[in-house]
């Protein structure tokens, strides 16, 4: 079951300069930066009230979120929906007609695991489940 919105995942160049736009523009503030290497990308959470926006800068060329830059620009890159098991929401999602990128869960930022639903699926929109470690 999904329970809320997680976090929205932006795609960018430079996470430095996109926190400092984020600081300028809204008076938001980076809580967080970590490198992910299963998804080649170093990430910076920004809370804005009870859900956050995380910022996306690819570690590696043939990272997927290199290849969105490259094809797309800068913007809006997932949704993230909050589960309390990601596994049987993946299952869930699957029976019920929808593609999945990752059939069983993967290791995502700060302890969560995540999977991700094919865009094709959805209205081309990238969702990303995501399980919080109630431990991190």
């Amino acid at each position: 079951m999904i329970t809320k919105v997680n976090h929205l995942g932006i795609a960018v160049n430079s996470l430095e300069q996109a926190a400092k736009t984020l600081k300028d523009a809204f008076g938001l503030e980076v809580t967080k930066v970590e490198e992910v290497p299963s998804q080649k990308v170093r990430v910076a959470f920004v809370p804005v009230g009870d859900t956050r926006l995380e910022l996306l800068e690819p570690t590696s060329e043939d990272s997927p979120v290199a290849k969105f830059l490259a094809s797309r620009g800068e913007g809006l890159h997932h949704i993230a929906l909050e589960t309390g098991e990601i596994s049987q929401a993946l299952k869930d999602a699957e029976a019920n007609g929808v593609r999945l990128i990752d059939k069983e869960p993967r290791e995502g930022a700060h302890g969560t695991k995540v999977g991700f639903v094919h865009p094709k699926s959805t209205f081309g929109v990238l969702f990303e489940l995501v399980q919080e470690d109630p431990n991190h």
